[in-house]
């Protein structure tokens, strides 16, 4: 159940290791603390194995991307595949430049990830040939690409979580969609980041990647619209959206949870 992983993020306090972009080191270290995880930020080759070796979860995201980097997540996905530590890939801007493209694709051919979490266009250029992105903004709706995350999940053995209005989170043929979620989210940068976060900290207590990134895109839309209620604008939404983490109850999560399952 959604609230017995917060439970056990906040009595475990898993290491999250994230590669991730520098615009949002800072949003998705402290929404993970909030959670109750413990962040970890480290991207040096020299020592990505070593971190990725003390942690429950790895989170890889492209969203600033360089060869060193892509060298150190080669390096640190392997090391979580060895070990058998899930990996989520956020394949930012995927469709955008062909090298986000093929190193995405890159990554997950060679690190089988867990969890593949994008926007649907991201998801789309994944899978569709000539697919594009307006920059890290989604051209199209979860729902738009439901084959091609069905696709996807098949072809890369993994969960694909596709963040959207309603979020969509696919494994084969099974259906999840989330419907929480505020259209204040939009308008800070890096909320799908933080999502991606998310995802590893519910993936270290939960054996389940289907139901570990469902769980993740149901806090994140619940304590978006929590956090709404408070909030003028981006600014303060951004603040309150961290209380909301922090402060979450399981009434939080039973009256306002709105989720659907199908096939």
């Amino acid at each position: 159940m959604l609230w017995q992983d917060i439970l056990k993020i906040r009595k475990s306090s898993p290491l999250i290791h994230n590669i991730t972009n520098y615009v949002v080191m800072n949003t998705t270290a402290n929404a993970l603390l909030a959670i109750g995880a413990s962040p970890v930020m480290a991207h040096a080759a020299e020592e990505v194995v070593e971190i990725t070796g003390l942690a429950q979860a790895l989170v890889l995201n492209i969203g600033t991307l360089s060869t060193p980097w892509i060298e150190a997540m080669l390096k640190a996905g392997k090391e979580a595949h060895r070990r058998r530590i899930p990996v989520v890939l956020d394949p930012v801007g995927c469709g955008a430049t062909q090298f986000r493209t093929d190193t995405a694709q890159k990554l997950i051919h060679e690190l089988r990830p867990a969890v593949i979490r994008g926007n649907a266009s991201e998801i789309r250029a994944l899978i569709s040939s000539g697919a594009a992105t307006k920059g890290v903004d989604s051209l199209h709706t979860p729902d738009e690409v439901r084959n091609d995350a069905i696709a996807l999940s098949h072809a890369a053995g993994c969960v694909v979580s596709v963040s959207g209005s309603i979020d969509l989170i696919v494994e084969g043929n099974q259906l999840i969609r989330i419907a929480n979620g505020h259209p204040l989210m939009t308008k800070v940068t890096g909320m799908g980041c933080t999502a991606s976060a998310l995802t590893g900290a519910f993936l270290a207590v939960n054996e389940s990647p289907l139901s570990a990134a469902a769980h993740a895109m149901a806090v994140m839309g619940i304590a978006g619209e929590l956090a709404a209620e408070r909030a003028v604008g981006p600014g303060s939404f951004q603040m309150h959206f961290l209380d909301v983490l922090y402060g979450l109850s399981e009434t939080d999560m039973t009256q306002n949870l709105k989720i659907r399952y199908s096939c």
